[in-house]
């Protein structure tokens, strides 16, 4: 029988094994965690996902979208909340377009369920990858609870163990000529659990990404099922007004809420107390090459770990699995054309999707607060509601679309500059106002 094995029960984990199961596999994985499911899934270390298009089309093409719609809210737009309390609405894409919010431990939780019902597939829990031989498809594991370490070998290894992977570390770091770059950002992330309100209704609009821009740090919320917000504040580490290492006291942190987010702090007087509750944790871009070698793949973050300002981290993960499920298809399950294919077609994507979330943290901080952007924005939107055939929007092309991301980022990048042309030479604000704006779009774009 086929065998392959996958290093990492994370969501592109699970998701492969249940491509792999499907094309009659026998699929056992490996994962270094203790079963999720069996603990309380809290928010943890994890900032809310947001699926989008990619993720979707992944988990539709074997038929798991179905199982996850129920536990995704969808959010239409972002909502900016100013130092003033002022709230401002910006719709993500056109009309019944919506990115969704999922907690990262109920989808893992659900794709483990899905991957072991579909079909030959076995989960190890708490092993952990000691070391990988490329040629024979062969792994050294250990049980971490017995110290017992032992050799598993199948036809094919997939590494979907995440930014840390202990396959590209015990083994492709290895490599002579395998390039790898780990470069942390100056900014860590802490996470604030927003409770319901005591009847269970939400405190904010559930179906919007709640963002307060500072400038240099910002803070995030998506809602969860329970009626509770997952916050997430990005602030850089040290070096700055505000900065984690300032906040060492609940007064520090009760003083620096009151005075950069009053409006949080009024829905949420005590936040200081659970200031403490979720770890500060760091973020960091790592890119690698090759990614494939022998019997054995990287996938996901073990390949093109990003930084999460795109929402697009999870999406290129399960993206990699569609990807490399159509190669499976296409070279009939030749393993050496499919990773050969594979690396070639998606590090220029994953490339691509890292100086896309590291220009997008810039965007989410500082720009959407800045008038020339959201003038910008605004345009930008008119064009695509009267010329849809004719202009995506980058935010559209990376959310909306699978265009590949090289190709958007691209496409992005010039239509930047045209729109940064059209504002020079024209008074647009007095053209929105005015109403004359249709007019000028037209003549550009109707010929």
């Amino acid at each position: 029988m086929k065998s392959a094995t996958i290093i990492g029960a994370g969501l592109a984990g699970s998701l492969w094994a249940v491509y792999l199961a499907k094309a009659g596999y026998k699929v056992t994985i490996f994962e270094r965690r203790s079963d999720i499911r069996k603990a309380e899934i809290s928010a943890g270390k994890s900032i809310n996902l947001a699926l989008s298009t990619r993720g979707w089309t992944a988990m539709k093409e074997v038929g798991v979208d179905k199982e996850i719609k129920p536990i995704a809210i969808p959010m239409s737009g972002r909502i900016m909340h100013s130092t003033s309390g002022e709230l401002t609405y910006q719709p993500y894409g056109k009309e019944g377009q919506a990115i969704y919010s999922v907690s990262r431990g109920g989808i893992n939780a659900k794709m483990m369920d899905i991957a072991e019902a579909s079909g030959d597939v076995e989960i190890h829990y708490q092993h952990r990858c000691l070391d990988v031989y490329f040629e024979s498809g062969t792994v050294l594991i250990e049980n971490a609870l017995t110290k017992e370490t032992f050799k598993h070998q199948s036809d094919v290894v997939f590494a979907c163990d995440g930014a840390y992977s202990a396959v590209r570390y015990n083994g492709f770091q290895k490599l002579d000529r395998f390039n790898f770059s780990q470069n942390f950002i100056a900014d860590g992330y802490r996470e604030i659990l927003l409770p319901a309100n005591e009847d269970g209704s939400y405190k904010l609009d559930k179906n919007a990404l709640h963002i307060w821009p500072r400038g240099r740090f910002m803070m995030i919320a998506l809602a969860n099922e329970d009626g509770s917000f997952t916050c997430t504040l990005f602030m850089p580490f040290e070096n700055n007004e505000y900065s984690f290492d300032k906040l060492t006291s609940k007064e520090a942190v009760d003083n620096f809420f009151k005075n950069v987010f009053p409006d949080f702090h009024e829905m949420m007087p005590n936040v200081a107390h659970q200031w403490e509750d979720h770890p500060l944790s760091s973020l960091a871009i790592m890119r690698c090459y090759p990614w494939t070698h022998g019997k054995v793949a990287l996938m996901g973050d073990a390949a093109h770990a990003t930084v999460p300002f795109y929402g697009q981290g999870m999406n290129a993960s399960l993206e990699d699995c569609y990807e490399m499920g159509r190669l499976m298809k296409k070279h009939n399950e030749n393993w050496d054309e499919v990773f050969k294919e594979y690396q070639e077609i998606r590090k220029p994507n994953g490339d691509a999707l890292q100086d896309l979330s590291l220009y997008n943290y810039k965007v989410m901080a500082d720009f959407v607060a800045d008038p020339h952007f959201l003038l910008k924005k605004k345009m930008e939107l008119r064009i695509s509601e009267l010329y849809p055939d004719k202009y995506l929007s980058l935010y559209s092309m990376v959310s909306f679309s699978n265009i590949p991301y090289a190709e958007a980022h691209k496409k992005g990048l010039e239509q930047d500059a045209f729109m940064e042309n059209i504002m020079a030479e024209n008074d647009v604000k007095a053209l929105i106002d005015n109403g004359g704006i249709d007019d000028l779009i037209h003549s550009i774009f109707g010929n």
